[in-house]
């Protein structure tokens, strides 16, 4: 899956402040200080929910004193108190829920595209081209610019250099060689920036995001009908529906009503074929 959130950059700044200042709430610390990041897979693991069930919920400053122990004793290679593991257990819970509010304070949408977890690897006929998925991302992400009459960019996590310059070379094809890749050029700045994440607020945020759509978010009427983990689906579910966009698409002369997650049960076919 691929996807993000679109934030206009007025809302950059403050948002960055916001998060600063969650991050602060939640854990009593700045988790890059301890070589942790904010990231879904790790705010909402399972052992989480399990650690944040194991007593009440505990004040917010007793909750501070025994996160800065469990990361502490995590660079010290020791193992944490049961109160240690509550409170981070339950901190990161209210990390995930202070980014989803942020996200609706700062009037953020969500852009994903989801495909089966098996579809194979394409053959090496289609290796430098889009898949269809990312195709029907960029084009939402340009309903919602085109809407706003604004220009927007593309702003990525950077992963692996062999995979990135092999997916901006796909990119650039998509943009250059195709007539509708050329009209999307109208809205979205076609070059992709790369940050690390560790570095970067709103790409965590759009981290937890997509995090939450492959563990709790279904389209049953697109095929989308994986099994889901309930306590993501049941908290975080609805917010994701609330957050994507929601606009106005055209094709061949019909307008029709566009959302900003997509299930592409076949990603690898070529769209006029599919």
């Amino acid at each position: 899956m691929r996807g993000g959130v679109a934030l206009h950059a007025g809302e950059l700044w403050p948002f960055v402040q916001d998060f600063q200042r969650i991050e602060l709430d939640c854990f009593g610390a700045e988790l890059s200080q301890f070589k942790k990041e904010v990231k879904g897979s790790k705010l909402l693991d399972k052992d989480r929910f399990r650690w944040a069930a194991q007593a009440e919920r505990m004040e917010d400053e007793e909750r501070r004193k025994h996160c800065r122990g469990f990361l502490t004793k995590g660079l010290e290679k020791k193992v944490p108190t049961r109160n240690e593991f509550t409170a981070y257990g339950q901190a990161c819970l209210e990390m995930a829920r202070g980014i989803v509010q942020l996200l609706r304070n700062r009037r953020a949408r969500i852009f994903a595209a989801a495909i089966p977890r098996s579809v194979p690897r394409r053959g090496a006929e289609y290796e430098e081209y889009l898949r269809k998925d990312h195709v029907f991302l960029l084009e939402r992400y340009y309903y919602f610019l085109e809407a706003k009459r604004e220009h927007g960019l593309l702003v990525m996590d950077e992963v692996e250099k062999v995979n990135d310059r092999r997916f901006v070379r796909r990119l650039q094809n998509y943009f250059a060689k195709t007539q509708m890749g050329r009209q999307r050029t109208q809205w979205i700045v076609p070059t992709p920036l790369f940050v690390a994440s560790d570095m970067t607020h709103a790409v965590q945020a759009a981290d937890l995001c997509i995090y939450c759509i492959n563990w709790g978010f279904r389209l049953p009427s697109q095929g989308m009908d994986a099994p889901v983990r309930a306590e993501i689906a049941d908290e975080f579910g609805g917010w994701l529906g609330q957050l994507q966009f929601c606009g106005e698409g055209y094709k061949g002369g019909s307008v029709f009503r566009c959302w900003g997650i997509v299930f592409v049960s076949d990603p690898n076919t070529p769209r006029n074929r599919a």
